[in-house]
């Protein structure tokens, strides 16, 4: 198909560029660690919430995609830390790598000429990788749109 490379090409950038919307690198970078744990007023969570979840559902999808023994998690509670505080600095690091490397996993899932975009997951309910690739791609952009608009109301964003 003349049209997969760039099909390829535009969910790497998707998943990896600016593009219309800040990267994970950015909003995540210098804040502060007495602020991953705050809680500003008008919002409903706080940047370590969001981190883990970011790093939780992306992980979850990953794995949808590439374990036929796929067990899904308890919805909402599989997909939110247990505390909006993280343990600390060590915990806060852990997920920022663990985002990244899964990231790094999906990247490399779709960027594989030998992934089949548009085969139905064999466990899935019609589910495809680019179907997936897509979900983490707008994902992301949300929350890491949250985790913007939370580093604002701390006043340690810009």
């Amino acid at each position: 198909m003349s049209t997969d490379p760039a099909l390829r090409e535009h969910l790497v950038s998707l998943l990896t560029q600016p593009n219309a919307h800040v990267t994970f690198e950015k909003a995540i970078k210098g804040l502060a660690p007495e602020l991953r744990g705050k809680l500003p007023k008008g919002a409903d969570h706080t940047t370590w919430e969001l981190l883990e979840h970011l790093r939780i559902a992306q992980w979850d999808i990953l794995d949808f995609c590439i374990n036929p023994n796929y067990q899904h998690l308890a919805w909402p509670d599989g997909y939110w830390p247990a505390t909006p505080v993280p343990p600390d600095d060590k915990a806060w690091n852990k997920s920022v790598r663990a985002f990244r490397r899964d990231l790094k996993a999906v990247v490399a899932l779709v960027a594989n000429p030998d992934t089949d975009l548009f085969a139905v997951i064999p466990h899935g309910k019609g589910q495809t990788i680019l179907r997936e690739a897509l979900l983490v791609a707008d994902h992301n952009a949300y929350r890491v749109g949250q985790l913007v608009l939370v580093r604002r109301l701390l006043g340690a964003w810009g």
